[in-house]
């Protein structure tokens, strides 16, 4: 099942193809997707073929409460490789996250940003780890502030091809040297 890692209050595990119904109550959400760039999910289907293949990574992680049952309130990763549209150097990785709407203003992704931001300075051996956030989502901005992360440039014009469109995004980095 891969790596888990705990927190006081959280447990983030491997994503499971029996996570697909937990995923779409979440994920349908428009407000979740649209603001970190995708569409909101149309079927428990559709969300079983992102567990399959976007979810099913290294360093992807469901993010689930402890004490309850498992099931997943939002996901949490590490981008290990770059792309053409995101390029990263050795020792480079991209983090990228996002709490289901029942459970925002919990630190929820904030507690669980702090443990991938460790594990990935302590296990993985990270020298710096980016994150980033499109203009007008403050929230995503304030979890990234709350762990330490710092401006590093902006993007004026980034494409979302599933949005078909263009947004300002703000790319902020923290360094193995500098961590809070």
């Amino acid at each position: 099942m891969g790596i888990i890692l705990e927190t006081n209050r959280l447990i983030l595990r491997g994503w499971q193809d029996s996570d697909a119904a937990s995923l779409f109550r979440l994920a349908s959400d428009e407000r979740i997707g649209l603001s970190a760039g995708w569409l909101p999910h149309e079927s428990v289907g559709y969300s079983r073929a992102v567990i399959r293949t976007i979810f099913n990574k290294k360093e992807v992680y469901a993010i689930c409460l402890k004490g309850g049952n498992n099931e997943p309130v939002g996901s949490i990763g590490l981008t290990l490789t770059g792309s053409k549209e995101r390029p990263l150097l050795e020792g480079d990785a991209e983090l990228g996250y996002w709490v289901g709407v029942p459970f925002w203003g919990r630190g929820i992704a904030t507690e669980a940003a702090k443990e991938i931001i460790r594990h990935g300075f302590e296990d993985i051996r990270l020298k710096r780890i980016f994150c980033c956030y499109f203009d007008g989502n403050e929230q995503s901005k304030r979890v990234q502030e709350k762990c330490g992360f710092v401006p590093y440039t902006i993007n004026d014009k980034t494409y979302i091809p599933m949005l078909e469109e263009t947004r300002k995004e703000y790319v902020n980095v923290i360094c193995a040297t500098e961590r809070i």
